[in-house]
């Protein structure tokens, strides 16, 4: 089992898969909720801060680069274009963005718009973590599959 922890730990902290995958597979395994759901969130919270530190220093360094750079230069003036018009929601548009299961959404995505956005550290750490807590708790309903029981009433 612990193998199976160590496996859902570091797959949680993968770009695109997440949580949004370490749960289900926890679930399938038979793996207790409560601790799937703290390893697969433990393990999709721990990259953030590193992430949120240095994806502005790894964007800039990208748009040097010949051939492809203008892409990451284009994605920069966007995010200067968005500094400040969002105003007090800009916290709480992260938290949901991070909180909904959805493809492209997520940790990693998260912190790559608190770092366009110019955000603090702390600020976009505690949105982004609480949408993963968020998120996995969605993530659980589904893999237990609370959602499919609800639909028969519907």
């Amino acid at each position: 089992m612990l193998k199976h922890l160590l496996f859902l730990f570091v797959l949680s902290m993968v770009p695109v898969v997440e949580l949004r995958g370490a749960i289900p597979l926890g679930a399938a395994w038979g793996i207790p909720f409560w601790l799937n759901y703290l390893v697969c969130v433990l393990g999709n919270i721990l990259p953030v801060p590193v992430l949120i530190l240095f994806a502005r220093r790894v964007l800039f360094w990208c748009a040097t680069w010949p051939k492809v750079g203008h892409f990451f230069q284009k994605i920069i003036d966007i995010g200067n274009r968005k500094i400040g018009k969002l105003g007090n929601y800009e916290l709480l548009g992260l938290y949901i963005f991070v909180a909904i299961p959805l493809p492209g959404t997520g940790a990693w995505t998260g912190c790559l718009i608190a770092t366009l956005l110019q955000m603090k550290l702390r600020p976009a750490f505690c949105a982004i973590s609480l949408g993963v807590v968020t998120s996995g708790i969605i993530m659980w309903l589904a893999s237990s599959g609370v959602f499919g029981f609800l639909s028969l009433f519907a």
